[in-house]
Parts: structure tokens; sequence; C-alpha cells
């Protein structure tokens, strides 16, 4: 299956999540599945089926605007904070990216760390994918890591963390684990602390 079909098969099912399609199989177990993760999470279950909502908005008028799009921006989304990584060949399209995301209910805040014009190639994407999943190893071999509460997206070799921290120090250790690994050339986080007073709007 290409990387479209996945994104759009996940499109789907969280569209029919958010429209509220009790008849959707699909629907059922994405549903299930976000009720279960979020028992584990941080984050409460209702703030969950918001996020997740709010992915399926962000993702549906994507698709609307460009399939290019849709394929190139990968959305994260946790307690209303949006995360937009990817590549995109315009600026205009960074800009119009960050409008779209803003535009879904129930959004309080958009990281836009699109880049313009990629230009990596297999081997870079390759490598991209090697070090997120030693990143996620790590994160879940570390027992002073909730990994359930950080989202990991690398570009280029830029390892991008999103999500919650329990503290300052476990947040320091999961970006060392980052820079530790072999090839990563910058680490951004966007971590929020569990009892950051932005988190109770």
């Amino acid at each position: 299956m290409t990387a479209w079909a996945r994104k759009f098969c996940l499109g789907v099912t969280l569209a029919a999540l958010a429209g509220g399609l009790g008849g959707c199989a699909s629907a059922v177990i994405g549903g299930g599945a976000t009720v279960g993760l979020a028992a584990v999470q941080e984050r409460s279950v209702g703030q969950a089926v918001k996020d997740t909502a709010i992915l399926a908005e962000i993702n549906h008028r994507l698709l609307q605007r460009s399939e290019t799009l849709f394929v190139s921006v990968d959305v994260e989304v946790v307690e209303g904070r949006v995360l937009l990584t990817g590549n995109v060949h315009q600026p205009e399209d960074r800009v119009e990216v960050a409008r779209m995301a803003w535009q879904a209910e129930g959004v309080r805040e958009v990281l836009n760390e699109l880049k313009i014009s990629d230009q990596s190639s297999l081997r870079d994407y390759a490598k991209d994918v090697w070090i997120t999943t030693q990143l996620k190893v790590k994160l879940l071999g570390d027992s002073e890591i909730a990994a359930i509460n950080y989202s990991i997206d690398t570009l280029n070799s830029v390892v991008y963390l999103f999500g919650i921290a329990q503290s300052q120090a476990e947040l320091d250790r999961a970006t060392g684990h980052a820079r530790n690994i072999r090839g990563v050339s910058k680490v951004v986080s966007h971590v929020i602390l569990k009892d950051d007073p932005k988190r109770n709007p």
C-alpha cells in the first residue's frame, strides 16, 4: 500500500469517527483505540476524542485542498496543540496549511515546522525512519519516561518531539536520548510539562 493510500485510509477512519458514523466498523475500532490509548496517556479520554476530531478535520481540509499537501504534511494533535511537519513546495503552502489548521474547531496552538522544497532523497527518508525507530525504542526502554505521551517525527535528520512530559527531568532524558542517536543533526522540542498552566486555559 502506498503512503497516499495509507494516509487516505486513516483520514477516512478519522473522519468517520469525528462525524459520529456509528455504523462504520472502522470508526468503532478507531474510537475504541482512542479511548484505550487515552486511558494510559496523560491527557483525558474526552480530550483524546477532541484531538482525534481536530486531526480528522485538518486532514480533511488538506485532502480537499490538495492530494499533494495531504500526503506531504504530517499532523500531530495533543490537547488542542497542533504540530505540523513535512515538506511543502512553496512558502504560500506553509502559510496556507497553518491557516487551515487554525480553522479546525478546538485548536489552541499551531506549531508550524513545515519545510519548503523537499530536497531529501529516498536514502534521506530511510535515515529519518531509522532515527525515529531508534528513538522510540530508547524511550520505551527507559523506565523513567512515560513514552506513550510522546510523539516523534524526524525530517532531514531533525527530530521533533511533541507531547506531555511528567517533569523537566523526564523531558531532559527524552531529549538526551534523541541527541545521542547517530545521524541526528538537531532536536526540536514542543513538549509541554504536565503542570504547565497552558494545559488548563
